[in-house]
């Protein structure tokens, strides 16, 4: 059965930031503008990947990102432009399960 998606329905957004200053400047604006109720900054990671034909290897710092739906366009806005990458990885993968209570959480920290 096909999940519909309401704008209230809890979403992670995976990305990574370049460096620890880039991923707290992204992080905390997510969080003090409402946009997400809380990122978790992890320890730095080595990314492969493909970019312009060449395979580049980077370390990166990722973030987990807890928002709704309707706060993903801005959410997503926000960190192409706090970003310094010209094509930041933004990822969304709804939460279809998880404590109620904490959900709820995330979608009041969010609200308007």
């Amino acid at each position: 059965m096909a999940h519909s998606h309401r704008a209230d329905d809890a979403v992670l957004v995976l990305s990574n930031a370049p460096d620890a200053e880039a991923a707290r400047r992204i992080a905390s604006h997510l969080v003090q503008e409402r946009l997400a109720a809380c990122v978790n900054v992890g320890a730095p990671v080595w990314s492969i990947y493909r970019w312009e034909g060449n395979v580049e290897s980077a370390d990166e710092v990722p973030l987990f990102i807890k928002t709704t739906a309707a706060r993903l366009p801005a959410v997503q806005e926000a960190i192409a432009r706090l970003h310094p990458y010209e094509v930041p990885e933004i990822i969304a993968v709804p939460i279809t399960e998880g404590l109620p209570a904490y959900l709820d959480w995330v979608r009041q920290e969010v609200r308007d």
